[in-house]
């Protein structure tokens, strides 16, 4: 049985109409880290365009229990990310002004850190986690998880036991959903009348605006804007309340969704966030410009690395983005290892390349003449952490190619 397929319909509206916008190179599984070299298979990964609604989404869906039965990445193991969620917690009781004792349910819960915000301000809460081992590892931590994947029948067994949420945070999950009516159709039945459903996710415009082209790998399948958004979420009687940008994942947006017939008002954000999508005109000519812009900073980091080629270079970030740089770019064939500041990754090898992944130490037990901050949206940290005694050339790809 083959372990992915091809979408030819449009995720949100059904439409056949899709374009190729934005054609990549195949990929291994972004986050996909071995413990021992073995055999792992690529896939393409392209972004379409649908002409009918205007959603854009990659056509390669794979089987999700390969992705994520045997998740390793956790919440903790991303920089800064702790108090990104500590504040989010805070901004929501604020927003919704939440009183004690209310229930949240986050769906994608990971490691727990959102819900354990969450408890420490009196609220009750539910996990829902498809990774078994780091589910029951946040339940043992306090933060009760459901080891499974959300669906329907799912939320059906939560009403029955738990209640109706009033509040569902759905966090850097949504654009990892195939079915998107299935899994919005478990939300409508498990959110309170009066709840609250808070998607927060990367946005499209921010992902082209600020380059961060890395971010496209096959756990995402959707790339989200408002507007097609907007008409999706109509289907299932619920309407955009609030929104907001957050800086994570190089620009993303927080959406704040209810039902119709609720007590919530519609903040000025929506409009005045809708109308700037509306005047940017998503359409084919930002793609071209997208891929140009992506060509010419691989023209300059090829360019280099061919110079140098007979010299150490190493890759700083052994993330889910930099198997997209890695793969799309060709800079396996450059690489001698990469550096991870997460232990969870030394030790292993890179996606479908097998790169080996060391701790920040080999930096200066094997010394590199060039090193690539693959993690660039982390380049001020990273060069922090640096040893001071190195004269490695330092290379940052993105948002434009720099020497350092």
């Amino acid at each position: 049985m083959p372990d992915f397929y091809l979408r030819d319909t449009c995720r949100l509206c059904g439409s056949h109409d899709l374009q190729l916008v934005l054609p990549l190179r195949d990929s291994p599984l972004c986050d996909a880290y071995v413990k021992e070299q073995k055999t792992q298979s690529f896939y393409p990964l392209n972004l379409h365009h649908c002409k009918n609604c205007g959603f854009v989404q990659i056509d390669t869906v794979v089987d999700p229990e390969i992705i994520y039965r045997d998740y390793i990445y956790v919440t903790t193991s991303s920089s800064g990310l702790n108090k990104h969620f500590d504040q989010y917690a805070k901004d929501v009781c604020q927003q919704l002004k939440l009183e004690p004792s209310k229930l949240v349910i986050d769906i994608g819960s990971n490691d727990g850190t959102l819900l354990r915000s969450f408890k420490a301000k009196g609220h009750k809460v539910l996990g829902v986690e498809p990774s078994v081992n780091t589910a029951h590892e946040a339940t043992a931590s306090g933060i009760e998880t459901l080891p499974n994947f959300f669906s329907p029948e799912l939320a059906a067994k939560i009403v029955d036991q738990y209640g109706f949420a009033d509040v569902v945070t759905v966090n850097n999950l949504f654009a990892n959903i195939d079915d998107l009516s299935e899994f919005t159709s478990g939300i409508e039945h498990v959110l309170g009348d009066g709840g609250v459903l808070i998607v927060e996710s990367s946005y499209l415009l921010d992902m082209i605006n600020n380059m961060v082209f890395d971010f496209i790998y096959h756990e995402h399948l959707s790339y989200f804007s408002i507007l097609p958004l907007s008409k999706f979420f109509k289907k299932f009687g619920m309407h955009l309340i609030h929104l907001e940008e957050v800086p994570t994942k190089g620009g993303s947006l927080r959406y704040f969704w209810a039902k119709e017939n609720s007590k919530w008002s519609v903040t000025s954000n929506v409009k005045v966030l809708t109308e700037r999508e509306q005047a940017a005109d998503i359409n084919l000519k930002i793609f071209r410009d997208f891929q140009s812009r992506i060509d010419v900073v691989q023209e300059q980091l090829i360019g280099y690395l061919d110079a140098y080629s007979s010299h150490l270079i190493v890759g700083y970030g052994a993330s889910a983005t930099s198997t997209t740089l890695i793969s799309h770019f060709q800079l396996n064939k450059y690489l001698t290892y990469l550096v991870d500041d997460n232990p969870g990754k030394v030790g292993t090898y890179s996606p479908g390349f097998h790169i080996p992944v060391c701790n920040s130490a080999e930096l200066q037990r094997n010394t590199p003449d060039t090193i690539i901050i693959l993690a660039w949206r982390y380049k001020d940290q990273i060069l922090k952490r640096l040893p001071r005694s190195l004269s490695s050339a330092i290379l940052v790809p993105l948002p434009n190619f720099e020497i350092l």
